[in-house]
């Protein structure tokens, strides 16, 4: 049974007037690349998929009911999702940051046990950011806010990653290391949902993928039947080389096309 799925489903983006009816169901065990320009709806697509962002026309439904109809209390507990661009609301530590995942499963003016810091403090020391639990998030280099925040989530222990733009502000090697983390996820049970710009990363880490247009036209299937050249150029405007490196496809843009 899927544990997401949406249902003739349009995206409302502003000066777009129609797309492509999205009919996508994501199982345990998933893990989707969504990919496209700049503009085409990706972040307004994760947004929906979590109920923050109306639809213009269908619905999402999450393990077989409509989205719309749950409890968000319900909904936060089985959606987690890691933003593109967040703001401090208020002075916090990591560790008090990182427990804000905690929240859906607490009642009103219940306080933290000690299972909610033992989830919290394992999940800054799998994002490399155990040793900052007791600093101001806002004192963060923007590649450990990020980390931070995908602690939290995985605090949240969420059926559902929506995660948008997960490696971002990261450097190499934590881009790594927070990539596998989500196949660890998806190993795990969960399903994984990411924005990414970078195709090789949707490559080598995604099963599923769906490309996005920024006419609204969309298409969806298992990654090697979607990251195909004539696709991928028509859907970024640009020429690319196909390479082998250890036996996996690389994306190289063709200089000066």
């Amino acid at each position: 049974m899927s544990v997401l799925s949406t249902h003739n489903l349009i995206i409302d983006v502003p000066g777009r007037e129609s797309g492509t009816p999205l009919n996508i169901t994501i199982e345990p065990g998933q893990r989707w690349g969504v990919l496209g320009p700049n503009g085409a709806g990706k972040t307004t697509l994760l947004h929906t998929l979590a109920g923050l962002h109306a639809p213009r026309s269908g619905e999402v439904k999450l393990s077989g009911q409509s989205l719309s109809q749950l409890r968000r209390r319900y909904v936060a507990q089985r959606l987690g999702l890691v933003f593109q661009d967040r703001q401090d609301g208020f002075p916090a530590t990591v560790l008090e940051t990182a427990l804000i995942g905690r929240h859906p499963y607490l009642s009103p003016w219940q306080m933290e046990g000690a299972d909610d810091y033992t989830r919290a403090e394992a999940a800054l020391e799998r994002l490399d950011v155990s040793h900052l639990r007791d600093r101001l998030v806002s004192t963060l280099s923007g590649g450990e806010r990020q980390r931070v925040a995908i602690a939290t989530v995985m605090t949240q222990a969420p059926a559902v990653w929506l995660a948008d733009e997960p490696t971002n502000h990261l450097d190499l090697h934590h881009q790594s290391a927070v990539m596998a983390l989500m196949a660890e996820q998806a190993a795990e049970g969960q399903a994984v949902v990411m924005c990414l710009h970078d195709l090789n990363l949707a490559a080598r880490w995604c099963d599923h993928i769906l490309l996005l247009y920024p006419s609204g036209e969309a298409c969806w299937g298992p990654r090697d039947s979607m990251l195909v050249p004539s696709a991928l150029e028509r859907l970024y405007r640009q020429q690319l080389t196909v390479v082998e490196v250890d036996g996996a496809s690389v994306f190289v843009p063709k200089v000066g096309k």
